[in-house]
């Protein structure tokens, strides 16, 4: 049997047992959660959604221009608000931005209507990733020193995800394949509560 027919498998499995819940990928920025997350999507006929885009397309504005005009409090209040808003549309994938599992509101939201996915990078790959795009406001000084201080500051944190995956370069398929796997544990462990009776 091929690996793709395996995934077909193993998605058709996972989206009986997920039923509206959406699969929410957390990160650090350049962690892969777009690029993986579309992917996965596809793998799992499941619409793919990028919150930032969604904050983009509800502020009239680039994150950057966000930022700029208004704060990063404002920021992660209209963040706060569009996740809360975009978890009724499960079941689906959902990529967030950086910050937003730091926040204890989005967690609780997360844990009734998600099942979160820390894609885990090393500053090495998370520097080499960044450094392709200009657009984080968060990296526009010291993008090493920054990365390195949110490493220390949100892994901890990330660190409650129901899942981690550790991203690296590989082919993007092993990581979809990978996720794929941890999800197929994670749901059907939680699913059979009477092997906890036992």
């Amino acid at each position: 049997m091929t690996k793709s027919k395996l995934n077909a498998g193993k998605t058709a499995r996972i989206t009986d047992v997920l039923g509206k819940r959406s699969i929410v990928l957390i990160g650090l920025m350049g962690a892969g959660k777009t690029t993986i997350g579309r992917r996965l999507a596809v793998a799992m006929s499941l619409p793919f959604v990028d919150a930032d885009n969604a904050i983009e397309d509800a502020a009239g504005m680039t994150i950057a221009e966000v930022f700029e005009h208004h704060g990063e409090a404002h920021f992660r209040d209209g963040e706060r608000k569009v996740i809360a808003r975009l978890l009724n549309n499960g079941p689906q994938v959902l990529s967030t931005g950086g910050g937003a599992y730091m926040d204890e509101q989005t967690r609780q939201s997360l844990a009734g209507t998600g099942i979160t996915v820390w894609l885990r990078a090393d500053l090495d790959l998370l520097i080499d990733r960044t450094a392709r795009r200009n657009t984080r406001p968060l990296l526009k000084n010291d993008p090493r020193g920054t990365l390195r201080r949110l490493i220390d500051e949100r892994h901890p944190t990330y660190g409650l995800a129901d899942i981690t995956v550790d991203s690296r370069d590989v082919p993007h398929e092993l990581m979809v394949t990978e996720i794929l796997e941890r999800l197929t544990e994670f749901l059907f462990a939680s699913a059979s509560p009477m092997s906890n009776s036992q």
